[in-house]
């Protein structure tokens, strides 16, 4: 066991409890902007699908009923524009981190095999590439890679930490690439429903990857459009030869959505009007907090989408951090999400209206 932990970095979070004893000990408490989890009630109509589904004494399937199927193809198609989408596509998964973690174990990669993933970026495309034994590979834009070895390739529009999203022609351009380098490729796509200044693109869309889906797989989550972090929702939708292999050895290795979730995930993905709800409010927060930053002196990088300002004042990410704390706000360092983020903070909108007005009070 020693010999695999060994592989991978410290967790991060543990690196932010003596800034977060600072930022707890402000006398009207702490505003915790930093790992991004949701606060706002899981809607009332999902909460209702879960409950009437909780009486499954069964196993469940990996592969999901064949009305959670439908309803993810039937989402992939109105959200995604994807076309010809059929239950070989789509396949659920417990919550998007595990997916993540364990994709080029699944693989079959390891030792001599190469991950390539954004410069800036989540830290499990790394720690997935290290539990394989394969090599992570960062990038500024993926073209310019190697291809020699190149086994997986992370997409992450929009991205997290930084906000930034990739145009539909970037897309096509990278995805005609890695089809002629024989690269798969993984869209982590769970941001896309939080564009603010642009409209994010999968790389389902047909004007993206030409109405075929041949090495391309769009990863989705729940997690932040319908605040089901709690439950652990989400999909892929895909080449249907790539997510065949992933249901044959997930199937071996038992890793099943619940049945209560799968019928809350079916639920969800039928109605858009609680995204919008959420929308809103995450709107709203984040035009109060940037204002609020932007007059403190920060200076706000890339962020048209997801639920992160990439926010900066030219100095180490881990002043700004001890910094905020003495105002009693709790942020993530830069850092850890790449070396390139070590003059950035990422502030998250995940907390309560009441929260997030006591941060612009105390910023102003």
């Amino acid at each position: 066991m020693s010999a695999v932990s060994s592989r991978l970095p410290v967790f991060p979070w543990d690196k932010l409890e003596s800034y977060k004893a600072t930022a707890s000990a402000h006398p009207d408490g702490i505003v915790d902007l930093s790992i991004g989890t949701p606060v706002d009630p899981v809607p009332a109509f999902i909460q209702q699908a879960l409950v009437e589904a909780a009486d499954s004494p069964g196993y469940p399937t990996v592969w999901g009923t064949p009305e959670l199927r439908d309803a993810l193809t039937g989402w992939a198609e109105r959200r995604l524009g994807a076309r010809g989408l059929t239950h070989r596509n789509v396949l659920p998964v417990v919550g998007s981190k595990e997916l993540v973690a364990w994709l080029p174990t699944q693989l079959g990669l390891g030792a001599g095999d190469r991950v390539g993933h954004p410069r800036l970026a989540y830290p499990t495309y790394e720690v997935g590439a290290r539990l394989s034994g394969a090599e992570p590979v960062p990038y500024e834009d993926p073209t310019q890679l190697d291809p020699a070895g190149l086994k997986l390739l992370w997409l992450n529009s929009p991205s997290n930490p930084t906000g930034a999203v990739l145009s539909k022609e970037e897309l096509t351009r990278i995805v005609a690439w890695a089809r002629e380098h024989g690269v798969l490729i993984f869209s982590d796509e769970c941001y896309l429903e939080l564009g603010w200044e642009t409209e994010p693109v999968s790389v389902l869309h047909p004007d993206v990857c030409g109405g075929t889906y041949e090495g391309i797989v769009a990863v989705h989550s729940l997690s932040k459009r319908s605040n089901l972090a709690g439950y652990r929702a989400a999909f892929l939708a895909g080449d249907e030869a790539v997510l065949g292999e992933l249901l044959q050895i997930r199937k071996h290795g038992g890793m099943m959505t619940p049945a209560p979730v799968q019928a809350a995930t079916a639920a969800a993905l039928g109605d858009q009007e609680h995204v919008r709800e959420q929308r809103e409010r995450y709107a709203a927060r984040r035009t109060a907090l940037r204002a609020a930053l932007e007059g403190h002196g920060f200076r706000i990088d890339h962020s048209e989408a997801s639920l992160y300002l990439w926010s900066t004042r030219d100095e180490p990410c881990l002043d700004t951090v001890a910094y905020l704390a003495r105002l009693g706000i709790l942020v993530a360092p830069g850092d850890f999400y790449g070396p390139a983020g070590a003059r950035h903070v990422r502030v998250a909108l995940t907390a309560s209206d009441e929260r997030v007005a006591a941060a612009v009070k105390r910023l102003s």
